[in-house]
């Protein structure tokens, strides 16, 4: 009998053992195939254990950093704060990152300095104080958020230069018959001038020579004001319309969302690639998006749609609707014309500015009215099919 209770005893306590060994195995393949970084410290600061993500974003083998100091891995000034602030922790019990989480500044061992966002838990074992600090890389999310960044500003100074092109040469246009008919008029001043006897003629007929040329020289200014403005080369290149679209709406609706508008990307798959200025085409996008949104101001229902499809014969097109008030029909029938505007602080060169880009790319663009209510702007790109499909 009491080899028998001895027998079950062992059962369960060989039972047990291997429990406790399939769990610690579990364990450690969580820990060897986490994509996050996990280090382990003792009240010290001395590294106890160095995944193999940890190894990969800090280009360190384990054996290189066990039994060293954390702070190795961290740039100036955490380095030299690091010791305090454990001593300030054990001591006062003060939290700055344990417990809680942030984003600090690592050191790769090759002196690069990277973001990261860093988690720190305590564990007891034993009366003995761990830390184990699980660790992601950010530096791509800071390249992705440097990314947009710099592209929302690339297509902000485009719009600048080009609302600036069309002003410039809408002036310089309307400004060239004023400034011949100066001309002429001056000139025939200087010709009646020297057939007349009066006095001051001398001085007359110099000042007049002189206005005459500031005229000239001021229709030399406006010309060359219009060959820098005149439009150059542009870069067209093979684009998916659906992330150009995707990425210029993204851009133009930064600061919108508190608005609560109803946002929509009806998208068609598999479509061909177009020839386009990327560039340029984002920012006749974000131009009809951010049209939609202040259209919305106001208004009950707010929805917003961007549409994407294969038009056949025409190319793809791209709708942009809204579920606004709509527009008047006095302005609809004007509505891409120069110096047109709705808003109160406008110039009206926006959406002529759209069209001309359009134009360019060999499209259309042009509005309906939404039949649930609002406005629905129309844009084509034509597609070379056979060039497409050799392209890809």
């Amino acid at each position: 009998m009491a080899k028998g209770n001895i027998s079950k005893s062992q059962a369960r306590s060989g039972s047990d053992e291997n429990g406790a060994k399939e769990r610690d195995a579990l364990l450690q393949s969580i820990i060897e195939t986490s994509p996050d970084g996990l280090i382990t410290i003792d009240k010290n600061g001395l590294i106890l254990s160095f995944n193999p993500a940890a190894e990969t974003m800090f280009g360190y083998h384990a054996d290189e950093v066990i039994g060293v100091n954390i702070k190795a891995l961290m740039p100036s000034p955490y380095r030299e704060e690091h010791d305090g602030y454990m001593e300030r922790y054990l001591r006062t019990g003060e939290r700055r990152i344990i417990g809680i989480g942030r984003e600090v500044m690592a050191e790769r061992k090759n002196g690069d300095v990277f973001p990261i966002e860093l988690a720190v838990g305590e564990i007891s074992l034993k009366h003995k104080r761990q830390f184990a600090g699980f660790i992601r890389d950010a530096s791509a999310r800071h390249a992705a958020e440097r990314s947009v960044d710099e592209l929302r500003n690339e297509l902000l100074h485009v719009s600048r230069l080009s609302e600036l092109g069309e002003m410039a040469s809408a002036l310089a246009h309307e400004l060239n018959q004023p400034l011949t008919a100066i001309i002429n008029y001056l000139e025939a001043c200087r010709r009646l001038l020297e057939r007349s006897d009066g006095s001051g003629q001398a001085q007359s007929e110099r000042l007049m020579q002189k206005a005459s040329e500031q005229a000239h020289r001021a229709g030399q200014i406006i010309q060359q004001l219009r060959k820098f403005v005149a439009k150059g080369e542009t870069d067209h290149q093979f684009e998916e319309i659906n992330t150009v679209v995707r990425e210029a709406a993204d851009l133009a609706l930064v600061g919108s969302r508190h608005q609560s508008i109803d946002v929509t990307f009806d998208f068609s798959d598999n479509l061909p690639q177009v020839m386009i200025d990327r560039v340029q085409i984002q920012q006749v996008v974000m131009n009809l998006v951010r049209n939609s949104v202040e259209a919305l101001d106001g208004v009950d229902h707010r929805s917003l749609t961007l549409r994407t499809t294969d038009a056949g014969a025409k190319g793809l097109q791209v709708d942009v609707t809204d579920t606004g008030p709509g527009l008047p029909k006095e302005i609809a029938d004007r509505l891409f014309q120069p110096f047109l505007t709705t808003k109160a602080g406008g110039i009206g060169i926006g959406l002529s500015i759209c069209k001309t880009i359009v134009d360019a790319h060999g499209g259309q663009l042009w509005t309906t009215v939404n039949p649930g209510g609002g406005t629905a702007f129309h844009m084509t790109l034509p597609i070379d099919r056979d060039q497409v499909s050799s392209h890809g």
